[in-house]
């Protein structure tokens, strides 16, 4: 079967951290639909507008990932939506939950879904209660956080891995010269 894959965008959402999971996921053969939150064209923290497949309200079924982009405003927007929320929880009994930068923390530490596991996150977006790790990435059960865009290639090559195996994963990362 096909894992299904959602990244969900809202206003704000740092471009890097989005488009390098869609791209490089998809390459992989899963199926990610990408969600606009409140629209179907959202534009990132430099101006940059993205066609959604969806509306996110049209979404609400399973994944087997769930993929939140950072930047701090299209983060604290995700956090804002107590629906994403709730579909994070949903995914995390079954499936994968994916978060880079600033959502680990805003998005992420508003579930519970952080209790006890390594975490990494945008160095300065920690809340309290919370230790971010200095890596690029970490997986940790069905959690995968990033630190920042920068780690964009290594945190959607870590979410392949997650989907199918490392060799899937090397295969991708081949293919773009990583």
């Amino acid at each position: 079967m096909v894992p299904s894959v959602l990244v969900i965008l809202a206003e704000g959402f740092e471009e890097i951290e989005a488009i390098t999971p869609i791209d490089l996921i998809r390459r992989s053969g899963a199926k990610v639909t990408v969600a606009g939150l409140g629209s179907l064209t959202v534009h990132g923290s430099h101006g940059i507008g993205v066609v959604c497949d969806k509306l996110f309200s049209d979404c609400l079924d399973e994944y087997d990932c769930v993929v939140l982009p950072g930047g701090s405003e299209g983060a604290r927007n995700l956090a804002s939506s107590f629906a994403v929320l709730e579909l994070c929880i949903r995914t995390s009994q079954k499936g994968t939950v994916a978060a880079i930068c600033a959502a680990p923390a805003l998005v992420l530490g508003k579930t519970g879904l952080l209790d006890g596991k390594r975490v990494t996150g945008f160095p300065g977006t920690e809340i309290e209660g919370l230790s971010l790790q200095d890596s690029k990435v970490i997986t940790d059960g069905f959690l995968i956080t990033a630190q920042a865009a920068g780690s964009a290639v290594d945190f959607s090559l870590a979410i392949i891995a997650k989907l199918f195996d490392a060799k899937t994963a090397e295969k991708i990362a081949a293919q773009i010269r990583f």
